[in-house]
């Protein structure tokens, strides 16, 4: 573990911030691009644990890629749906993408056979509903342990198809790995949703980015049935990663605690992640929000009186932006009224059981939370005294990025471990500490 670090209150002292290249971006395109005929060259990749875990993997199966960090740079030889390497241990960490998008993949790699494995909270994390749905394929993909979690025993097979259902309400990236690697399979795939789907937005992101690999997936408007996976093949060519929109949350969130405004460029009304909703929940709390053509604007003004304008308490369904569920916790923390943060139940199945950590970590506060089965409830007001606290992270990257804000306005705030950010974020507290100046350096 990482030694702890000390956050100083402060005042937000940029205009703009710069976030690194999107996670989920980065992860779909390195393996579009490792199945795609011919090379690709790949723009604003993330360079992270995560990041690193899935090229890494590609590279293990023989894949050829040339990754410049400094650049933000990957050079993709595609090879067409086959793996060179037929035979693998790949460790993941705890990387849910890398995990669940390779386990989809490999299943349909023909004459392949692998092992998957990571970090002891990844053997708790299920995937029983995507071996499910593989095994009605034909596939042949098991749980070693015989508990729907990894390690996962792969032998690829080329020959399988058909039309099957798919549960993906636990993780939308059970159906995004699935769907992804459906142009590999000889008999063509249909696919329909079992019960709700969670996160869908990322399933939108993984329908894009596969038509600009060219396939063009058939879908239904509400994501109920998915087809036409056979119409085409993946091929090499260009593609921009843009910035993450998680990372972008909590620097706008900065203007929401400390007052001020703030600018990210490369995120719009356009962008492919839904986690740009983020700053919806911001105006709802009352901060101003400007969408441009390629930036947003978060600011929280200041009144003729000197002090910032009010910022309210909200209920908000955060379903399909659930990554960003952390930061408005914290940012919730310095409203005038309650904020309720529904139909996440899908969290507690993530790095750690989010929902309850968060709700442990805000009391420490001193403020109320009340934790529900899908979600919780912040009692934050003017009446309700903040103190300092120490922050556990239980290695989970957000809950070190999203607590640290609670740190720029209350006194005391340690933030314990806070490397596990190099999961996707390894630069998070040189940059915050660039948009911020501590108080007592006025």
């Amino acid at each position: 573990m990482s030694a702890p670090y000390r956050v100083s209150v402060s005042r937000l002292a940029a205009s703009e911030a710069t976030v690194p290249g999107s996670k989920s971006l980065t992860n779909r395109a390195l393996l579009l691009a490792a199945l795609a005929d011919g090379t690709s060259e790949l723009t604003g990749v993330l360079d992270s644990e995560d990041a690193r875990l899935m090229l890494e993997s590609l590279q293990a199966l023989g894949i050829e890629i040339d990754f410049d960090p400094d650049a933000c740079r990957a050079v993709v030889k595609g090879r067409g749906g086959d793996f060179p390497v037929k035979s693998a241990e790949l460790y993941v960490g705890n990387s849910g993408t890398t995990a669940r998008f390779l386990t989809a993949a490999l299943a349909f790699a023909d004459g392949g056979e692998y092992r998957i494995d990571g970090k002891p909270r990844m053997r708790e994390r299920p995937i029983g509903d995507l071996l499910t749905a593989l095994s009605a394929l034909g596939c042949d993909v098991v749980a070693e342990a015989g508990n729907d979690c990894p390690p996962l025993i792969i032998r690829g097979k080329h020959d399988v198809g058909g039309e099957i259902g798919i549960a993906a309400n636990v993780s939308s990236q059970f159906l995004s790995g699935l769907l992804m690697a459906a142009p590999l399979a000889k008999r063509g795939v249909v696919v329909n949703i079992d019960g709700d789907l969670s996160s869908r937005p990322y399933v939108a992101m993984t329908l894009e980015t596969m038509r600009a690999f060219g396939v063009a997936v058939e879908s239904d408007a509400a994501f109920r049935r998915f087809s036409g996976f056979d119409s085409g093949a993946y091929r090499g060519r260009v593609y921009a990663i843009e910035p993450d929109a998680s990372a972008a949350s909590y620097f706008f969130a900065l203007p929401a605690i400390l007052g001020g405004e703030i600018t990210i460029r490369g995120l719009s009304r356009r962008s492919l992640q839904g986690d740009v909703g983020f700053v919806d929940c911001l105006a709802q709390m009352g901060c101003d929000v400007r969408w441009d053509d390629d930036a947003i604007t978060v600011e929280r003004k200041t009144l003729s009186d000197g002090t910032l304008a009010p910022l309210t308490g909200i209920d908000v369904d955060m379903n399909e932006i659930s990554d960003v569920a952390q930061t408005l916790s914290v940012v919730a923390l310095f409203a005038d009224s309650p904020t309720r943060i529904r139909n996440v139940a899908h969290m507690r199945r993530k790095e750690t059981d989010r929902v309850s950590a968060v709700a442990t970590e805000l009391r420490k506060f001193g403020v109320r939370v009340d934790e529900f089965e899908d979600g919780l409830q912040i009692w934050a007001g003017a009446d309700v005294e903040l103190t300092g606290a120490k922050i556990a992270t239980y290695d989970d990257h957000r809950m070190a990025m999203s607590f640290a804000l609670a740190g720029l306005r209350i006194r005391g705030v340690e933030i314990e471990d806070p490397g596990c950010v190099a999961k996707t974020y390894p630069n998070f507290f040189a940059d915050l500490e660039k948009a911020t100046r501590p108080v007592d350096a006025d």
